[in-house]
């Protein structure tokens, strides 16, 4: 039994940043950091969370074996390497202990079935996890930098998310620039943005794995984390 099952409670381990260096108080530091809007949405879903920074990627299945869902956060651009492609002008600097570290916590989560939301970047892995490849650069989905927009999402009938998310159309926080290109194996894409572009994906019941684009965290609808805690518990 997990420990959380004591409590009620589903624990949610999200993933982190690492960064060279950040600055509070009189310090400045190495750390690992993770925006506040992903535990405040994890609690508003009726989860705890666990902060999960990159680790060895050898412990992700005890780590995972802990936990009662996981969410792997949105970030920098996945290394192409990892996807077989060469490096385009504005792929962004490589961030490889945190795509060892996740794709090892993709790997974990599906082999066990313990519930996986990918976020941002976290659905891109997903999708290169799974044998899927990615644009490197797209226009449009960006407002300017360092500033969330928002825009339309649609989902795909009879899908895991429409089922979340009946809505014709909601309008969603996105800041990213980067997007799935071919679907990795036995993914469904599950909701589009109205240019065509794939915003949501995921795999068969009975698995929970499910992928979106944009940021729920920097939002109020908590309904797609709250599907994961359901599950989750």
């Amino acid at each position: 039994m997990r420990k959380s099952a004591v409590s009620g409670r589903p624990l949610i381990g999200v993933s982190t940043y690492l960064e060279a260096k950040v600055s509070w108080g009189v310090w400045e530091l190495p750390a690992a950091v993770l925006p506040a809007g992903y535990p405040r949405l994890v609690r508003a879903a009726g989860g705890l969370t666990a902060m999960l920074p990159p680790d060895d990627p050898s412990y992700a299945a005890e780590v995972v074996a802990r936990l009662d869902g996981v969410v792997v956060a949105g970030g920098p651009d996945v290394e192409p390497e990892r996807y077989g492609a060469a490096r385009e002008e504005r792929t962004g600097p490589p961030a490889r202990e945190r795509d060892a570290w996740e794709l090892a916590l993709i790997e974990a989560a599906l082999a066990s079935g313990t519930p996986l939301l990918g976020i941002c970047r976290g659905m891109q892995l997903m999708n290169v996890a799974l044998g899927g490849t990615l644009v490197q650069h797209m226009e449009g989905h960006v407002e300017r930098i360092g500033v969330f927009g928002t825009h339309a999402v649609k989902p795909v009938p009879g899908t895991l998310y429409e089922s979340i998310v009946p809505d014709a159309s909601t309008d969603v926080p996105t800041y990213h620039h980067q997007a799935v290109d071919r679907l990795g194996r036995d993914l469904a894409v599950s909701a589009y943005a109205t240019d065509g572009t794939v915003e949501a994906v995921e795999l068969p019941h009975p698995a929970w794995a499910l992928g979106v684009q944009w940021h729920p965290e920097m939002g109020e609808d908590a309904r797609v984390m709250a599907a994961l805690v359901r599950a989750a518990s």
